[in-house]
């Protein structure tokens, strides 16, 4: 992960940032490709956000996600951060990492959800289905980190 996030700011909603490679050190990471102007992205995120609380919040689990903005705009992605977001990191508007990883990771339809080992190796490409598919976070968690 420190790879891949190397000399990469991360920002949150709250307006800190910080370097990549350091926030996301030793965590498993799912990258959440996303936009406020997507309908089922708007209905995923509040489930995601339930999620990411009971796992970061509730348990001493090493998680971390980082949400990767198809937004159109600065001002987009700044009101669906405060709108349905959870306290996880962001890509600026206009980063060219955004354009990188969906290119990396074949991203061709949103909301998608990678979840990746700490050293950056994918787990699953298919995260959204683990959130929704009716495991306990902790239980979801557990299994990405047995992969």
């Amino acid at each position: 992960m420190a790879d891949l996030f190397k000399g990469v700011e991360l920002h949150k909603k709250d307006g800190s940032k910080t370097k990549g490679d350091e926030a996301l050190k030793g965590k498993i990471v799912a990258l959440y490709f996303s936009a406020h102007w997507c309908p089922p992205c708007r209905q995923f995120t509040p489930v995601l956000k339930d999620f990411y609380g009971e796992l970061v919040d509730e348990s001493d689990k090493e998680f971390e996600i980082v949400f990767v903005s198809f937004d159109r705009s600065a001002d987009d992605l700044k009101s669906y951060m405060a709108e349905d977001h959870g306290d996880w990191y962001f890509l600026p508007f206009g980063s060219e990492k955004i354009q990188e990883l969906s290119t990396q990771f074949s991203v061709s339809g949103i909301p998608a959800m990678i979840v990746l080992k700490p050293n950056g190796d994918v787990i699953t490409k298919n995260g959204r289905a683990d959130v929704q598919g009716g495991k306990a976070p902790v239980q979801a968690f557990d299994q990405w980190a047995k992969a």
